[in-house]
């Protein structure tokens, strides 16, 4: 969901726009591929993966980041968790380091599809998964589709209803502009990175320069703002809403109170649909508030798992 913060900063200010090429993966490896990363072949497509805690925790946690996000939005809540649980986080398709996939295909079932082959690939046959923003609506249609193989789930700030908001909208009328669609893969202010970043904090200060250059270099990667593209034309936000209900999974929600991208209204439907899931909202963060308060948001998942 950042990716609808960052067009609308880039379409609703009075910047000039900046040709910004593609950058390979070879030249953001050094920076943002440090170990313990590693890349692996999963369904044809070459995955940045962090895998780290004891082995033989019988449900690892599975995180999955939101949209033009990446691994690195977990490193609190992994740095707190894997002393005592496996966490697992990867790019997904169309995303980060992994960047896109080359089957072209980005709906909700095939993210579904290709979480359910990571984790068999990582030999994993139970978890505990959560989800950031469009992540989370990944989350909850996997829990769906393969309750089996879900323990426990975690919502943060997550996707799956419609959107009431004017900023989330235009990343959909976006991909069906043909002009506009086609300028977006070559075009992006770095400043545009900031002001979007801005907008998903709930305390804009905590932006720091080398979060603009995570974000920057992960929408840069090659292939990945033409990917971008084709999700928003491929997945609407919400075809799976009315399916919420169906959820028997134990839940647990969380939601950034200042959260200007989805809702917290939001937060309240999926506790009012997830029969006897919880809900925690704190009021001061944005829509990822486990990459801006790490330390205050994994408590409570530390408590439900």
């Amino acid at each position: 969901m950042f990716f609808v913060a960052l067009l609308a900063a880039i379409l609703g200010s009075a910047v000039i726009f900046v040709w910004v090429p593609d950058r390979p993966l070879s030249e953001l490896r050094a920076r943002w591929a440090r170990p313990p990363s590693v890349f692996i072949s999963v369904q044809g497509i070459d995955v940045h993966l962090r895998d780290e805690g004891p082995s033989d925790d019988p449900s690892p946690v599975v995180l999955l980041h939101g949209t033009s996000a990446s691994l690195h939005t977990w490193e609190g809540w992994a740095a707190a968790l894997k002393t005592t649980r496996r966490v697992i986080r990867f790019d997904m398709p169309g995303f980060g380091l992994t960047g896109p996939s080359p089957d072209g295909n980005y709906t909700i079932e095939r993210y579904t599809r290709f979480v359910l082959a990571m984790i068999d690939e990582l030999g994993v046959r139970h978890c505990v998964i959560g989800g950031n923003s469009f992540g989370g609506y990944v989350a909850w249609v996997t829990a769906l589709v393969a309750p089996d193989r879900v323990e426990k789930l975690i919502l943060v700030d997550a996707g799956g209803y419609p959107l009431k908001s004017t900023t989330g909208p235009i990343g959909f009328r976006i991909a069906r502009t043909p002009l506009v669609k086609n300028l977006i893969p070559f075009i992006l202010p770095r400043s545009a990175i900031e002001q979007s970043l801005r907008n998903v904090y709930g305390d804009p200060k905590k932006v720091t320069s080398e979060l603009v250059d995570l974000y920057f270099d992960m929408t840069v990667r090659a292939g990945n703002r033409r990917a971008l593209i084709e999700r928003f034309s491929q997945a609407p936000s919400d075809e799976a809403s009315d399916r919420v209900r169906e959820l028997r999974v134990p839940t647990l929600i969380i939601w950034g109170g200042c959260d200007r991208l989805i809702d917290p209204s939001n937060a309240h439907r999926f506790h009012h649909d997830i029969m006897g899931s919880e809900l925690v909202v704190f009021d001061d963060l944005g829509h990822v508030p486990q990459e801006e308060a790490p330390e205050k948001t994994v408590a409570a998942v530390k408590q439900f798992i």
